[in-house]
């Protein structure tokens, strides 16, 4: 059976403007109607905690499916910056999963979701090393005997997904399969993306930021984070105080090549790798995908239309990328599987 591709992705007449497809995948219409899918996946859900060797705490969540009677393997779900493991993509992807016989674990990035008492140092896109231990941690931890581990990340979360799995051959980190849907590439030109899109985009990372920002202020009042200055600043002058303030890059430019992938960065990657993205994405520049230097493991999947991590294929606002992810997690694994 052929896996689905991006160009099989036909959403109704009026869901196929970028912008529509992009604000509906956050709306609260969304976790409305999907509900009842998302609480497959939080109802039975048991808490996962983490200690790293630095002293760093993390946290996240494991489901456990209940559809075979051995799982099919271990599926790890990385959200988008300012997301949560509780995020309605997350969720939806989650059940999609969980329908299809996978243990589904949820990791919430430092910072994300109800974590930010967790630590007294700030999140940034460049704490890898904390991502890939406790996903390390949790494989060890949670993963059903051998079984196969799969690995999804979205817009941020795929790029960090992507950087794992560069890593995951080297630290022994057994990874059957990653998909990464409208990964950050290249930040430099998702930063400028972002200032020229429509300004809802900006106000709307800017608005989660902020208020992200103040709860951490709150939480460890003794820490001077950010001044009402550097609040008042847009996306480009926060990243940069961000980095200027609570790094050790030195330069905007410095830390945002610390995370880019783009250009030969890949060229190692030998896990089996699926990159998902469209055409018509106002936040990630599909541009950047096309000018990667990528190996024959990796699968270069340009869709047409689907705004950014949206795929909104009908009017109940279910994403096509619930079953892409999916499909391609059970073609990873059947030989072994057996099914």
């Amino acid at each position: 059976m052929s896996l689905p591709r991006g160009s099989d992705f036909t959403p109704p007449a009026l869901l196929r403007n970028a912008h529509v497809q992009t604000m509906l995948s956050s709306s609260s219409l969304r976790r409305l109607f999907l509900r009842k899918r998302m609480a497959l996946v939080r109802k039975t859900a048991e808490p996962v905690h983490f200690t790293l060797t630095d002293g760093v705490r993390l946290e996240g969540a494991v489901t456990r499916q209940r559809v075979r009677e051995m799982p099919r393997g271990l599926a790890v779900v990385y959200h988008g910056w300012e997301g949560s493991i509780d995020s309605s993509y997350v969720l939806q992807t989650g059940a999609s999963l969980l329908e299809a016989g996978w243990d589904v674990f949820r990791l919430n990035f430092r910072d994300h979701g109800d974590t930010h008492h967790l630590n007294a140092g700030l999140f940034h896109s460049c704490l890898i090393d904390e991502v890939v231990e406790a996903t390390t941690e949790a494989v060890a931890r949670l993963r059903p005997g051998q079984a196969p581990v799969a690995l999804a990340g979205f817009s941020l979360g795929g790029n960090f997904a992507l950087r794992v799995a560069l890593r995951a051959p080297r630290i022994g980190l057994p990874l059957a399969c990653t998909v990464a849907v409208c990964p950050v590439i290249d930040p430099h030109a998702g930063l400028h993306a972002l200032e020229t899109a429509p300004w809802i985009y900006e106000w709307y990372f800017m608005h989660k930021w902020r208020g992200s920002l103040k709860r951490k202020q709150r939480l460890f009042p003794a820490h001077d984070y950010f001044g009402r200055e550097d609040l008042g600043q847009g996306l480009r002058g926060m990243t940069r105080s961000l980095v200027e303030r609570h790094t050790d890059f030195g330069t905007l430019d410095a830390y945002l090549d610390g995370y880019a992938v783009s250009g030969a960065r890949l060229s190692a990657l030998a896990v089996p790798t699926t990159i998902l993205t469209s055409e018509d994405d106002p936040v990630i520049p599909v541009r950047e995908f096309r000018e990667l230097d990528l190996p024959d493991c990796v699968e270069l999947d340009i869709a047409p239309r689907g705004g950014h991590c949206s795929f909104i294929d009908n009017w109940w606002l279910r994403s096509f990328t619930d079953d892409y992810i999916t499909a391609r997690f059970n073609a990873a694994v059947e030989p072994r599987a057996g099914n």
